[in-house]
């Protein structure tokens, strides 16, 4: 599908305001066609229809009144139909059939032309209305009245009508074909449907316009809300007019601005917060280092030291231990947020970059390693050894040994995946606590705010997972009576993070950045 092809769908999708707008001026634009267009027929109608039928009538008793009223009391049939023939020879293009009686009892019929119409064509409600007698009253003069009436033979109307001469004269029929009407009429009909049409398309033209016209800003407003979610926060809309559109455009100006001053606010104090912590940071080392070199000749010493003296400097060495640890954390985090941390990546076994993080804690005895031997990956070493660092040693804190690290491949988005999986037996992490394992210095239980750790371990290793375009998940599992049985850590990274990099060349190994 084509970029103008998706962008016709998206401008006519179900839910666009434009379709809406369309819609609704089309179906107000049909009701008010189609309504106007049946009223023009209706009234059209009854006017053609009525015009033709007095014009028709009229004449028709008119005739009656010149010609059948002179007719004897028993006219012959021949009489009959000479007469029916000179009132239908008119100008009116109608047929006539008249009913007398040569004898009492004895009915005689002469039509104009009996092949067009007959005595059978005049519906028996009109005979017997005709054939009544009504007494005259003021009200009523004449005893016998017209009566007509509308009928279709062949698909083609009729006008019937009849009287009867008053006095005992012979009744008349008259039909009158109303084709031509019909003709006119369907002409007219026709007509109406393509100015209803025409009308419609007009609406829809104008919908059209008027949907432009009001969907323009909005979708000026929108791309303006767009840039500002992507961070474009000096991202402001033209207003002119002093319609509702623009009201609202410049109350967006207004919030674009006053947001752009808080964000500008919060970076400046982010900042100063960031290089406070970063310069406390280099400040701390050089006495820490000084702490550090003291403490080792009192570890060394402490097997010569007073038995009262001993406890306290245990106490000072692993104390120092800690805060040398918080601040290198802190370093590390620091450079995360200004966005200084880069890869330094190699080719690295997995199964020895593991052995090795071990060995060097001496973890080997509380280690169950699930590891293929030359599962190559080009990954940061020492990025990859503080993330197994911290999940091991969380593991064996919190969880107890044996720890289990199964390592897999799995295929990924971008190819294929490195799958880490650190496995405790402990008593698992509580349900409410496992969003939060990444947080930075979170603390399960309020009443136990100290720890032996930093409290950024977990969240330096998702920093280093996340630099190389991988994540870490935490998860409780569970044994065969359903019960947890120990938490789960997933590393998922991928086995060349070349394109995170940023390395031109992946199998060469050169452009990999700096670590700073």
């Amino acid at each position: 599908m084509t970029k103008g092809n998706r962008g016709v769908l998206a401008r006519l999708r179900l839910s666009s305001l434009r379709l809406r707008l369309v819609v609704v001026f089309a179906l107000v634009a049909l009701t008010a066609a189609v309504s106007a267009s049946g009223i023009a027929y209706w009234l059209n109608r009854e006017a053609v229809l009525k015009r033709t039928q007095d014009s028709a009538l009229n004449d028709f008793r008119q005739e009656m009144q010149n010609r059948a009223a002179a007719l004897p009391q028993r006219p012959t049939q021949d009489d009959l139909r000479r007469t029916a023939e000179q009132m239908a020879a008119g100008s009116a293009n109608y047929q006539v059939l008249l009913l007398g009686e040569r004898a009492a009892g004895k009915p005689i019929v002469g039509a104009s032309d009996p092949d067009v119409f007959t005595l059978a064509d005049v519906p028996a409600a009109l005979r017997k209305a005709v054939d009544t007698r009504r007494p005259v009253t003021e009200a009523n003069p004449y005893p016998y009245r017209l009566f007509w009436q509308r009928t279709e033979r062949g698909g083609t109307p009729y006008l019937v009508g009849g009287t009867r001469i008053d006095g005992g004269g012979p009744a008349g029929y008259v039909f009158k074909s109303l084709a031509a009407e019909k003709a006119d009429l369907n002409s007219l009909s026709w007509s109406l449907g393509i100015a209803t049409g025409l009308a419609v398309i007009g609406s829809v033209l104008m919908a059209q316009v008027a949907a432009t016209t009001v969907l323009r800003p909005v979708r000026r407003l929108g791309e303006a809300a767009r840039q500002l979610g992507e961070g474009k926060l000096d991202t402001r809309l033209r207003v002119t007019g002093a319609d509702e559109l623009s009201d609202l455009s410049r109350t967006f100006n207004s919030a674009a601005e006053n947001l752009q001053k808080k964000v500008a606010d919060m970076s400046a104090r982010e900042e100063s917060s960031r290089r406070f912590v970063a310069d406390m940071s280099h400040e701390l080392r050089t006495p820490l280092t000084a702490l550090t070199a003291v403490t080792e000749v009192l570890e060394d010493e402490q097997d010569a030291l007073d038995p009262m003296i001993a406890p306290a400097v245990a106490l000072v060495v692993s104390e120092t231990r800690r805060l040398n640890d918080l601040v290198e954390n802190l370093m590390e985090v620091t450079r995360f947020d200004a966005g200084t941390a880069r890869l330094v990546l190699d080719d690295v076994d997995i199964a020895d970059q593991i052995t090795a993080c071990v060995d060097a804690r001496a973890w080997l005895d509380a280690v169950d390693l699930d590891a293929e031997r030359g599962l190559m990956c080009r990954l940061d070493p020492r990025r990859l050894d503080v993330i197994l660092a911290n999940l091991i040693g969380n593991a064996l804190k919190h969880g107890g040994s044996p720890v289990r690290v199964s390592v897999r491949t799995e295929p990924g988005p971008d190819g294929e995946d490195l799958v880490i999986a650190v496995r405790d037996h402990g008593p698992g992490i509580p349900e409410e606590v496992l969003p939060h394992v990444f947080d930075r210095f979170y603390k399960a239980s309020a009443q136990r705010p100290r720890s032996e750790g930093s409290g950024l371990g977990l969240s330096i290793a998702m920093e280093n997972a996340l630099i190389h375009g991988g994540t870490i998940t935490a998860a409780n599992s569970a044994g065969e009576d359903g019960a947890v049985d120990g938490a789960v850590f997933v590393l998922r990274l991928p086995r060349d993070a070349s394109a995170v990099a940023g390395e031109p060349d992946a199998r060469s190994g050169r452009g990999g950045g700096m670590d700073e």
